[in-house]
């Protein structure tokens, strides 16, 4: 990305990635990151300006930037994937 994202953009980025999800690193566009790639981690916020903050589970605690560095989902939260499976037919409890 150069320079901010609109409030449109952060929105979709919110949407795409709320609190919970899963994420593996791929590569961080950060010479100096203490995360290697091929961590895994969970998402716990998302700020004004598109960062995912993340909780990685080495215990350390630093945002990812979409479109700057690479990684893929892993899981969605449990809500969402509830959400969905009802919306395709699926059993609810």
């Amino acid at each position: 990305m150069n320079g901010f994202p609109s409030q449109k953009e952060v929105n979709k980025i919110k949407e795409q990635y709320p609190k919970g999800t899963r994420i593996e690193l791929i590569s961080m566009n950060d010479p100096y990151s203490s995360i290697e790639p091929g961590t895994k981690g969970t998402v716990e916020s998302v700020d004004d300006i598109g960062t995912l903050h993340m909780k990685w589970d080495n215990g350390r605690t630093l945002g990812i930037v979409p479109g700057e560095d690479s990684f893929k989902v892993i899981s969605k939260p449990l809500e969402e994937s509830m959400e969905q499976e009802q919306s395709r037919g699926g059993m609810s409890m």
